[in-house]
């Protein structure tokens, strides 16, 4: 058995792709065949067959008002080690029958709260959904609370290996006492708190918020567990920003991935963005840089990061940039930048 058909066969799995799946254990079934040991082969295809077997021919879809289905990507996540673990810890409770259902994602925009939530549920091969606030939030009085009721009634009918994504809570649960319209969203947020001590522990809720501050304490006291994604170093932005930049880059034939100098255009900003805004930055930077020019796309990222352009050499050498790396920045020969130096 060849270690390719292994690795097949597992990342099929890993990735919930059935076809991929059963042509890799086919494969392996028919090595087996010729190697002298037919049971197992036997065995094997037996075990596809029944999985083909009661996969059902034609399937009504299940259409809701206030959910819409959410697909998960296979795009890497990278996290600070403080936020995996975490997030870890939580597959581990999703997986069993801990009474673990309500989880709250809090934290700036851009630091990875809604990707995580479809990371999670594409590892535990779970459906995910995300509420329609458009569909909830109605001009009319008390409409906005009868929906609500109506989302949780959609949530507790769609059954067992389901999330259901609550992005951005705060649009319908403030804190009460200090909204201008406390009546009606008062209402809302009632509603809300009435549902969730309703909930059925058979689908698994992640909501996210910027706002934690302004969220309703009642409502922050219903979720199970509460993760925090600010906890994010300067180290950890270094990090994320080279994985971001590697995965856009390794097939770029007119980029340099010079990753010496990319981490150091990357550690010479004080202030690193949120991974969200950080990935944009290095995309449009990558994009929008000159074809004919190789190194182009640093010298772009280093001006949006800093504001200004690499042209200081000065300035550039106290920042830790080395001769090569000053002249991968400006377009400048060494020789030149160490005579303007000494000058």
């Amino acid at each position: 058995m060849k270690r390719s058909d292994i690795i097949d066969l597992i990342r099929a799995h890993s990735e919930h792709d059935d076809i991929a799946f059963n042509n890799a254990a086919t494969i392996i079934a028919k090595d087996f065949e010729t190697t002298g040991q037919p049971e197992l082969a036997s065995y094997i295809m037996a075990l596809i067959a029944r999985t083909r077997t009661f996969v059902p021919q034609e399937v009504t879809e299940q259409k809701y008002d206030f959910l819409e289905k959410v697909i998960s990507n296979n795009i890497s996540l990278p996290l600070p080690q403080a936020i995996a673990g975490d997030i870890q810890g939580l597959l581990n409770a999703l997986s069993k029958d801990v009474g673990i259902n309500t989880v709250l994602f809090y934290g700036a925009s851009g630091t990875g709260k809604t990707e995580a939530t479809k990371q999670i549920a594409r590892i535990l091969g779970y459906q995910l959904y995300a509420v329609d606030f458009n569909q909830i939030i109605d001009s009319k009085l008390g409409e906005t609370a009868k929906n609500i009721a109506k989302v949780f009634q959609e949530i507790n009918d769609i059954g067992d290996c389901a999330i259901v994504l609550f992005d951005e809570i705060d649009a319908i649960a403030l804190d009460r006492i200090n909204q201008n319209d406390v009546r009606e969203m008062g209402r809302a947020t009632s509603a809300l708190l009435k549902e969730f001590d309703k909930l059925n522990t058979r689908s698994a809720i992640i909501a996210t918020t910027n706002l934690y501050d302004k969220l309703d304490p009642a409502l922050a006291r219903r979720f199970d567990v509460q993760i925090d994604f600010n906890r994010y170093t300067h180290d950890d932005l270094v990090e994320i920003g080279e994985s971001i930049a590697k995965n856009l880059t390794k097939n770029n034939q007119t980029i340099n991935n010079d990753s010496r100098t990319l981490k150091k255009v990357l550690q010479s900003c004080p202030d690193l963005p949120w991974p969200g805004t950080l990935k944009n930055l290095i995309k449009t930077s990558v994009a929008f840089s000159d074809p004919l020019n190789p190194n182009d796309y640093l010298r772009k990222l280093y001006q949006r990061l800093h504001g200004y352009e690499p042209d200081s050499l000065k300035l550039l050498k106290t920042q830790g940039f080395t001769l090569r790396e000053m002249e991968v920045l400006t377009g400048i020969s060494r020789s030149t930048i160490a005579r303007t130096l000494k000058e």
